[in-house]
């Protein structure tokens, strides 16, 4: 099987290790970095090129990789090669909808999902009301197309929260605000979808001093044991944005378990680290599955 992995280096931890499997499983795997892609649309069938080289019919399937910065012209790469007929373990609208903070919730909201209490708004002129609409301060607030644990901030008052989002309505800039949950304190769960079975579970917790949890942010990890509506969650999170690869990220509240995000490129460094468990096989397993059946 030849896939192409859609990432724009293989130094990234990873795409080391998704090709490491890859290759280990006896398949051709090319990195594929996105933003050297063109596509050529015209009388003729659309065409895929990296730099010159023309990669239409390359390729079984493609792994995307999409960084948060460069997510529009990745996914029409993505929808590109489905349309070509070429598997992805994500689809472009799956990609598009998981990067959007807000779009995701909407979708999970509608579902039943459960989730933080969310607002979002453009209107500057009431900022004082919205804050008040989730209960008062602390809140949480989210650039809506964040990843890693950036573009999360705790604003803990009134004024700091309404001094924060009014900057951030000045500069143009989507946001969500969400309640704060002290009760998670600084803990939160990253599950691994791929398919149709969780393959892997960390509990991730923020140091000292710090709210986010990301292991990025410094926080550390360690093995979790889910209950059957953390499962639930998680497994019909990745089913409703139609995710074949996700990771999903739940926290613990008193009215049960949260649903905050979804990812659809998944770091695996830190899961792998604290679990064990080999998730980078698992993908390819997942994609050599549904290459056959297609």
């Amino acid at each position: 099987m030849d896939i192409g992995l859609l990432s724009v280096s293989m130094n990234v931890y990873s795409t080391k290790r998704i090709a490491e499997e890859a290759e280990n499983l006896g398949h051709y795997i090319e990195l594929i970095d996105h933003t050297k892609c063109s596509v050529k649309l015209g009388k003729e069938k659309p065409r895929i090129f990296l730099r010159e080289e023309d990669i239409t019919n390359e390729f079984d399937a493609v792994i995307p990789r999409i960084g948060a910065k460069v997510t529009r012209h990745g996914v029409a790469i993505v929808k590109q090669f489905e349309m070509n007929g070429v598997f992805s373990t994500a689809r472009s609208l799956s990609i598009s909808r998981a990067r959007n903070k807000v779009r995701t919730l909407q979708i999970m909201a509608r579902k039943g999902i459960p989730i933080p209490e969310t607002l979002f708004s453009i209107n500057p002129d009431n900022i004082k009301q919205q804050i008040e609409i989730l209960g008062g301060a602390p809140v949480i607030i989210k650039i809506q197309e964040g990843t890693q644990g950036l573009g999360v901030i705790l604003a803990e008052t009134k004024k700091s929260a309404k001094s924060i989002i009014d900057t951030f309505y000045k500069m143009d800039t989507s946001i969500l605000i969400q309640e704060y949950v002290a009760e998670s304190n600084g803990e939160d769960i990253r599950i691994i979808v791929i398919g149709n079975k969780i393959v892997a579970s960390m509990k991730r917790v923020s140091e000292v001093g710090e709210f986010r949890s990301n292991v990025h942010r410094g926080g550390t990890a360690e093995t979790v044991k889910l209950s059957a509506k953390e499962q639930f969650i998680a497994l019909n999170a990745a089913k409703y944005l139609g995710l074949g690869v996700a990771g999903v990220d739940l926290i613990r509240s008193k009215k049960g378990p949260l649903l905050i995000e979804v990812n659809a490129s998944p770091g695996l460094q830190g899961i792998e680290t604290a679990t064990g468990v080999n998730i980078a096989k698992e993908v390819i397993l997942y994609v050599e599955k549904n290459v056959r059946r297609r």
